[in-house]
């Protein structure tokens, strides 16, 4: 099986069969059914119930289904696995983290319901929310082999409700400083892991050309995906984190070069030098772009 796309992960609430069949539905990469923010405290148990009835009922593409299981520290954590992991999620989202332990413990728990479920040992992928506690901002660099970690991600709101902070924005709608530093280090944190980075959400999902310009801009950065609240969100980001044509052909253009003078270092191109940071950029694009190197 192709390693499964990571650019677009649309949110849908565990307690609403439609949305679900919404996001299962639609063009996210990734369909990621939410036991914790988007579900009332009195509708958990329900909500676990109708997430492990719906991927039962769909084994096919099984692996885009994904599901938010609520913080380790609180209550609901280890209910939520127990009766989701039955249905053979594609992966879990860990949230409010506070460091690499809490991915330990959660490989643990993983590890035993695979056992009793007869899924295989360690096949359940997981991404981490690092950013959403103050705690965990000083380890977003603790990641490196960590067990089943394939992407991070950030989040600015519960970031601020831990810092006592109004609001994560300034006046102008833009991120603080300390939300952009958490948005910085949870990519210098996927990059020193060796894991997928993925932003974080637009709250304002009828601003699509504000979404466009954002998630251009966080891809130039390094980022390879984006979290969605909306399916009207879903083809701009995928459209915003697959490589054009223009940028494949130039990246081929740039390891043929490099192919065809081997044991260079430095190469004239279009009247400028290229050195190996150039060559391995466009390797990783036409990797991200599914081509082979």
């Amino acid at each position: 099986m192709p390693p499964i796309k990571m650019r677009s992960w649309l949110f849908a609430p565990g307690d609403s069969d439609k949305k679900m069949a919404k996001a299962a539905d639609g063009g996210a990469d990734i369909a990621l059914f939410d036991l914790e923010d988007a579900v009332a405290t009195e509708n958990k148990v329900l909500a676990r119930q109708m997430v492990h009835d719906f991927m039962q009922g769909r084994p096919q593409g099984r692996e885009r289904f994904w599901v938010r299981i609520n913080p380790l520290d609180g209550p609901y954590a280890l209910a939520d696995l127990a009766a989701i992991m039955p249905a053979r999620p594609g992966g879990i989202m860990l949230p409010k983290v506070y460091g690499r332990q809490d991915v330990d413990r959660l490989d643990h728990f993983l590890s035993a319901l695979e056992v009793a479920n007869g899924i295989d040992e360690g096949s359940t992928p997981v991404i981490v929310l690092i950013t959403e506690t103050a705690e965990a901002m000083f380890h977003t660099g603790d990641y490196k082999g960590a067990p089943r970690v394939v992407a991070l991600t950030w989040g600015g709101e519960d970031l601020a409700d831990s810092l006592g902070a109004a609001s994560p924005r300034n006046p102008d709608g833009s991120y603080g400083f300390t939300y952009e530093l958490a948005r910085s280090l949870c990519l210098m944190g996927a990059a020193s892991a060796g894991v997928v980075p993925i932003d974080t959400i637009q709250a304002d999902f009828r601003d699509l050309e504000g979404l466009k310009a954002r998630a251009e801009k966080v891809r130039r950065d390094g980022y390879r995906g984006m979290l969605a609240i909306h399916p009207a969100q879903v083809d701009v980001i995928n459209a915003a984190f697959t490589p054009t044509e223009e940028e494949i052909a130039e990246a081929q253009a740039i390891v043929d070069i490099f192919a065809a003078n081997p044991g260079v270092g430095a190469i004239g191109y279009k009247g400028g030098m290229l050195d190996r940071p150039y060559l391995s950029r466009a390797e990783q694009l036409l990797k991200q772009a599914g081509l082979a190197v």
